[in-house]
C-alpha cells in the first residue's frame, strides 16, 4: 500500500517540475515590450545609496510611470560597504555575506537592510509606488565564500566543491566560476534566486555572463529563476554577446547586451548603427537585444567614467540616441540621476507617440544606409501606417536633405506626415518624403495613407 505521504510528495514533485517547465517556456511573456527603467550605474557607479535609489523611484513614479517606465535597478557591488568612484575598491573591500555565501546589501549604504532584511524593505517601498525593483549581480560564487568554505543551502556541498578559477572575470575579481554538473552547483544558484525572490526582486542583471558567453551558467540561472515561481526578468551583460550564441540567449534571457559599456561620446553612438543592423533579426517579443543604458541627463556623479556632468551628447545626438533605440526596439534603461533632469531630458522620456513606436511597432529594419544618410522603417500593425526614422551621421555642419521613396513603403498615393518628436503634422507628401536633418541628428515620423 502506498502511503499518503509518498503520494503527496510525488504530487508536489511533479507539480514543481510542471511549474518550472511552464515558466521556462513562457518567461518571455514577462517582458512583452522592451523593459523601461532607471539604472544607478551611469551616475553612481558602485556607490549608490538607498536615499538616491528612493529619490529616483519617487521621480519615476511622479513623472514617468504613466508613460511605461517601471524598473528601478541597483547596479553593481551593493554588497561592498567601502567602494569608490572611478573604478572599484579591490584592495580592501568590505564584503557583506550571509552564512550560505550569498552577498547582502551593505547596511551603511542601505540602512533598511539592517537585521537581515536584505533588499525587501527597499523593494516594498518601490512596489508601493507601482514600480518594479531590480538588482545587478556578478556571475559565479564569491571568492570570499570559497575562502571561508561556506555551505551551500539545500546541499551537502560547500563553496570549495563547486568553484573553478578558470574564466574568472578579468575586470572585477569578486567571483569564481560555478562549475555546472558538480553537486551543489545548481543548488547554489537556486539559493541565490530564492533569496532574491524573497526580497521581491523583479529584474536581475547578471554581469560577466555574455562576453564570453557562459552557456552552462546561463542555463543554471534560467532554471533557478523558474524554481522561485516569481516573474524575474533576466538581463545578461556585458557585450557584445557572441552572435554564435544568439539563439541560445534568445531562448534563455529577456534581454542581452549588444555592446560593451556605452558612454556619452559620438563614436560609440555611431557604432550602434552597424551593431543594431547586425542584431536586428534576433529580436523577438520578450527577447530583446540591448544597446545598453542611456547616458543622458546628469551622469558621472560618482561613476566609473568621467566627472559630474550633464550628458556630453548634443541635443541632436540625444535625439539620434532615443530615435535609434526606439526604432530598433532596444530596452530603455536611463542612466542619469532622474531628479536632476532638465526639461529637455524629460521631453526625451515622456513622449507618448515615440514610446508607442517602441512598444507597438513591427517589421523594424534598416531601409538604406548611404552617403545621404540612414533610414530605418517599421509598421504600425493596427493602422497600416509606417514609421520612418531618418539619421544624419555625417560631420558637416549644415543639415542634409534625406529622401525616402514612399513607393518603397507601399504608398502609391498621397500621405500625411506627422513629426513624432515635435508632435506636429507636417502636411502631405507623394512619391517622396524628404526631411532636413541636422548634423548627428535624427527625425522620427508617422506616414499615413490619405484614403
Amino acid at each position: 500500500m502506498v502511503s499518503k505521504k509518498i503520494v503527496l510528495a510525488t504530487a508536489f514533485l511533479f507539480g514543481t517540475l510542471a511549474t518550472v517547465k511552464a515558466q521556462q517556456k513562457d518567461f518571455h511573456d514577462w517582458a512583452k515590450t522592451p523593459p523601461m527603467g532607471w539604472n544607478s550605474w551611469d551616475c553612481f557607479g558602485p556607490t549608490v545609496v538607498e536615499s538616491e535609489v528612493k529619490a529616483n523611484a519617487d521621480y519615476m513614479s511622479k513623472n514617468l510611470k504613466a508613460f511605461g517606465w517601471e524598473y528601478v535597478i541597483v547596479d553593481i557591488r551593493w554588497y561592498v560597504g567601502n567602494d569608490k568612484a572611478h573604478g572599484y575598491n579591490e584592495t580592501n573591500p568590505d564584503y557583506v555575506l550571509d552564512e550560505y555565501g550569498r552577498f547582502q546589501p551593505a547596511v551603511n549604504r542601505f540602512p533598511s537592510a539592517a537585521g537581515g532584511k536584505g533588499f525587501k524593505p527597499l523593494a516594498d517601498y518601490i512596489h508601493k509606488k507601482g514600480l518594479k525593483f531590480g538588482i545587478h549581480i556578478m556571475r559565479g560564487i564569491p571568492v570570499e565564500a570559497v575562502k571561508r568554505n561556506l555551505p551551500i543551502m539545500g546541499s551537502k556541498a560547500t563553496a570549495k566543491d563547486i568553484y573553478s578559477t578558470e574564466l574568472q572575470c578579468q575586470w572585477l575579481r569578486d567571483m569564481y566560476t560555478v562549475v555546472a554538473g558538480r553537486d551543489g552547483a545548481q543548488e547554489y544558484y537556486n539559493s541565490l534566486f530564492k533569496l532574491y525572490a524573497s526580497w521581491g526582486v523583479d529584474f536581475i542583471k547578471v554581469d560577466d555572463l555574455s562576453r564570453p558567453y557562459h552557456t552552462a551558467e546561463v542555463e543554471m540561472i534560467r532554471k533557478a529563476i523558474a524554481l522561485t515561481g516569481r516573474k524575474i526578468v533576466l538581463s545578461t551583460s556585458p557585450g557584445e554577446t557572441p552572435i554564435a550564441s544568439a539563439s541560445h540567449v534568445q531562448g534563455h534571457a529577456n534581454m542581452w547586451r549588444t555592446v560593451d559599456d556605452f558612454w556619452d561620446n559620438w563614436p560609440m553612438l555611431k557604432d550602434h548603427f552597424e551593431v543594431f543592423e547586425r542584431w536586428n533579426k534576433y529580436r523577438a517579443a520578450g527577447a530583446w537585444p540591448d544597446g545598453d543604458m542611456l547616458p543622458l541627463g546628469k551622469i558621472g556623479i560618482r561613476a566609473e567614467r568621467g566627472n559630474p556632468r550633464m550628458s556630453a551628447f548634443t541635443k541632436d545626438e540625444q535625439y539620434t540616441l532615443m530615435t535609434l533605440w526606439t526604432i530598433f526596439r532596444s530596452p530603455l534603461m536611463f542612466g542619469g540621476d532622474l531628479p536632476s533632469n532638465d526639461a529637455f531630458t524629460l521631453s526625451l522620456l515622456n513622449n507618448p507617440e515615440v514610446i508607442h513606436v517602441l512598444n507597438s511597432s513591427s517589421n523594424n529594419k534598416q531601409l538604406f544606409r548611404n552617403e545621404y544618410g540612414i533610414c530605418w522603417v517599421a509598421d504600425d500593425p493596427k493602422t497600416g501606417d509606417k514609421y520612418v526614422a531618418l539619421f544624419n551621421p555625417g560631420d558637416a555642419d549644415q543639415p542634409i536633405e534625406i529622401a525616402v521613396n514612399l513607393n518603397d513603403l507601399g504608398f502609391s498615393g498621397s500621405c500625411k506626415v506627422r513629426d513624432l518628436w515635435s508632435k506636429t503634422d507636417k502636411g502631405t507628401a507623394k512619391g517622396n518624403f524628404t526631411a532636413s536633418i541636422n548634423k548627428h541628428g535624427a527625425g522620427l515620423y508617422r506616414i499615413s495613407a490619405i484614403k
